[in-house]
């Protein structure tokens, strides 16, 4: 899949999923510029990718301004916006009500819905304008099988990643006339340095509740993201693809 000529912006893009997504891209031609918070992993990120294929932006993508100010800056600089991965995204563990029988602070529910919801929205917010100026583009929303079917202490993160497949999917429905597409990606269990740290039997009881009997890896997600992003999708708006080993057949 050739993305070249193509320019990229990838949110959380410094670590994990989006780190990967930004690698993914770069490696099929595209010029990526990643958005984080966290500036050294960031400078790190574009060392390793090389500095004539990536760019970094210190930027939180819950402030609206901010990301107005950072894609004004980047079609300035770049000419144009063609792919969108909305990758940032955080987890506090939160159950409706706590083991003393109170409802949590919903300080805990908007820090993780301001992070994984409202980023979205300012991304595409922001980014829509030059694709339809471009009447081309388009937009991969991370979301997460939690999303589909929930997980007890997670009420907050699945509430997040449920809205990003409605809101994806009303995005479609708006832009798609304007040759804009919209789709969702929705990961199961990726096994990551986090995932590393847990003990034996615990990651080996979520691999056998999967048909592929394996996690999956951050390269997967990356692929889809690439599929997304190319021309070979261009028939593909409103979808939610779950990457999950069939975790949710």
């Amino acid at each position: 899949m050739n993305l070249n000529n193509k320019v990229a912006v990838v949110t959380g893009g410094a670590s994990g999923l989006g780190r990967a997504a930004a690698q993914a891209l770069v490696e099929r031609g595209a010029t990526v510029v990643i958005f984080d918070m966290n500036a050294a992993a960031g400078e790190t990120a574009v060392q390793e990718l090389g500095v004539s294929k990536a760019r970094f932006m210190k930027l939180d993508v819950s402030s609206g301004a901010d990301v107005e100010a950072a894609f004004a800056q980047i079609v300035s600089d770049l000419g144009r916006v063609d792919v969108c991965v909305n990758c940032a995204g955080i987890g506090i563990a939160v159950k409706t009500i706590s083991r003393e029988g109170i409802p949590h602070d919903l300080d805990l529910y908007r820090k993780v819905i301001e992070v994984n919801l409202k980023s979205v929205f300012n991304m595409t917010k922001a980014v829509q304008r030059t694709m339809l100026k471009q009447r081309k583009g388009s937009i991969i929303n991370m979301s997460s099988v939690v999303g589909l079917k929930g997980n007890a202490g997670q009420t907050n993160y699945a509430a997040s990643k449920a809205g990003i497949i409605g809101f994806s999917k009303s995005v479609a429905l708006e832009l798609g006339s304007r040759n804009i597409r919209s789709n969702v990606i929705a990961p199961g269990f990726i096994e990551t340095e986090m995932t590393a740290k847990l003990d034996k039997e615990t990651v080996s009881g979520w691999r056998s509740g999967i048909p592929l009997k394996r996690g999956g890896s951050p390269e997967d997600i990356a692929n889809a993201c690439v599929f997304l992003a190319s021309d070979l999708s261009s028939y593909i708006t409103g979808q939610t693809i779950n990457v999950d080993g069939g975790m949710l057949t």
